[in-house]
């Protein structure tokens, strides 16, 4: 980055890139009234980002200063997230529209690619930008396609081309189950008798034990075990809520936030409150504008009617980073950062949020409390299969006929999931193959779609559920594609913090991208890949690869 690049200075100035008055008046009518804390560094960005379509570095230097920041924290911070364009001096500003096209691999089997190369070349690129953007989180639509914040479900050149030229930019809200008709369906109810002691938070805990409630972001680390550990520690202490599903395939929590959100939001308060809480960051994708505007709407519904009371919810927003989905990546950016994952030990139970023990959930998990609450632990337990407890939200894409999120008992395998839940696989396909956990997740052989589907069923294979992203292949895909597909995703999304995954998921690439596969030497890399990256995603980021060399040998050879 340039300092002062063509301006000049007074003598008396400092050096480097002078602060606008200009410039630094735009910066604070936006801000308004909001505090300029470091942590609220994402969100101020952001503003800046909505109102001018970019960050111009004379409005960095002027945020950065009303801030009390250095310019090179601001720059770094912006610089990290997908979602900011930065614009330098006599650099050209982005087109005023930009057009996202998914090209992850549910979006890429239905002709992403094509599709992303004729609105490139069909659209002014003077005001349109099209861009080819890692998943967008509506796998059961693909492909898809945002213009601005206006979702394109099963887009055609013909929709986006219509979207562009009528000015359909903003988000579309679906119709949800609001305050008032939470209210009068019992909800809050739960919440109230925790807030008078009717409900211990030990009871709570218990309930979710028995249960067998378990972190349904990928991880299954049991629900009532974390409540436990965090509420033991001394205070001030955190929830946080992780909304940021990256992970391609994924999209149930934004199903159920654009239907229910009052069922997650009571069971944040009520988790809060078992575990003693200060305060509940919501942290939300950049990518679901629709679900940010519900949750706008609806903790501000709340706070009015009182029923947020000592635990407030502050909504963060995201800015295009898969990494963010780490739990302590997601921390850092909470708190105006980078998403870098920390090192671990110390875990963000002890040393989280702002340094204070923390509790972090899925959306999904906290959904569940209710019902696990009122109905009983047994209730939920029962809705397994072959012994495994509960239900699970798989989001389901690829070669079905009915793909969606699919509520279905855990345990369930992945050939009952296709007939009973999805209606058959497409016509004209056979089915062959399947992501059980997303991207990360490795990939299985039509063979084995008799494995029950839950957390620690698939590792002998060299996969796991993850958050039950199940992305479905037939004969006429080619796994090497879908593994050089995901490969990509990994490498595009690397935080570029430790060398075996930065520079690892770039030669994997490389590797992929030959006409024969070079077994040993993906093998070496991937050693070096899982051993010493520092968190999930370089570990797991080669499993798709494995899988295609153990199940699908001869595609790898060709």
């Amino acid at each position: 980055m340039t300092f002062g690049k063509g301006l000049s200075r007074k003598p008396s100035q400092p050096k480097g890139r002078q602060l606008e008055d200009e410039a630094l008046a735009e910066v604070r009518s936006l801000l308004g009234s909001a505090p300029r804390r470091r942590d609220l560094l994402i969100e101020h960005l952001h503003k800046i980002q909505d109102r001018y379509g970019c960050l111009n570095a004379r409005h960095l230097k002027a945020l950065a200063d009303e801030m009390r920041l250095s310019q090179a924290e601001v720059f770094e911070v912006a610089s990290f997230y997908h979602h900011f364009d930065i614009v330098r001096e006599g650099e050209a500003e982005p087109a005023a529209l930009t057009v996202r096209v998914c090209d992850s691999v549910a979006c890429a089997l239905k002709g992403a690619d094509a599709l992303a190369t004729a609105l490139a070349s069909g659209l002014d690129s003077s005001k349109v930008r099209v861009q080819k953007v890692p998943c967008i989180g509506r796998c059961a639509n693909a492909p898809a396609v945002q213009v601005g914040k206006r979702a394109v479900d099963n887009a055609s050149e013909l929709a986006v081309h219509s979207a562009v030229y009528v000015g359909n930019t903003e988000p579309v809200v679906p119709d949800y189950i609001g305050l008032d008709a939470y209210l009068e369906d019992g909800g809050y109810r739960l919440l109230q008798k925790v807030r008078n002691g009717e409900l211990k938070a030990e009871e709570i805990a218990q309930h979710a034990l028995d249960a067998g409630l378990r972190g349904l972001g990928g991880a299954g680390f049991p629900t009532g075990t974390k409540w436990k550990i965090v509420h033991d520690l001394p205070g001030p202490k955190y929830l946080t809520i992780n909304g940021d599903e990256g992970e391609p395939g994924t999209f149930k929590d934004r199903y159920h936030l654009e239907r229910d959100p009052h069922r997650m939001l009571e069971g944040a308060l009520i988790a809060a409150h078992a575990i003693e809480a200060e305060r509940i960051y919501l942290y939300m994708r950049d990518e679901y504008p629709a679900v940010l505007e519900i949750l706008r709407r609806e903790i501000a519904r709340l706070r009015e009617a009182g029923i947020i009371t000592s635990i407030d919810i502050e909504l963060r927003r995201g800015a295009g980073a898969y990494i963010c989905g780490e739990e302590s990546a997601m921390i850092e950016s909470i708190e105006g950062k980078r998403g870098l994952p920390r090192h671990r030990p110390p875990y963000i139970a002890q040393v989280g949020l702002f340094g204070r023990p923390t509790l972090n959930h899925n959306v999904e998990t906290l959904f569940w409390i209710r019902d696990v609450v009122e109905k009983g632990p047994e209730w939920f337990a029962e809705q397994g299969r072959r012994g495994h407890k509960g239900f699970r939200s798989f989001s389901v894409s690829g070669r079905v006929k009915q793909p969606g999120v699919k509520q279905a008992p855990a345990g369930i395998t992945m050939n009952e999931l296709i007939e009973e839940y999805c209606g058959g696989m497409e016509e004209g396909h056979r089915f062959k193959a399947y992501l059980p956990g997303g991207a990360s997740g490795g990939i299985l052989p039509a063979s084995l779609g008799g494995e029950p589907l839950d957390f620690g069923t698939l590792e002998k294979h060299g996969c796991f559920i993850g958050s039950h992203a199940v992305v479905v292949f037939s004969d006429k895909d080619d796994m090497r594609d879908v593994a050089l597909n995901l490969m990509r995703f990994f490498k595009h999304e690397s935080c570029g913090q430790c060398t075996p995954c930065r520079s690892g998921t770039e030669k994997m690439v490389t590797l992929l991208q030959d006409k024969s596969w070079d077994a040993d030497k993906i093998a070496d890399l991937q050693e070096v890949m899982r051993t010493a990256s520092i968190c999930g995603l370089g570990q797991a980021a080669s499993n798709p690869v494995a899988s295609v060399l153990k199940f699908f040998a001869e595609e790898g050879k060709a």
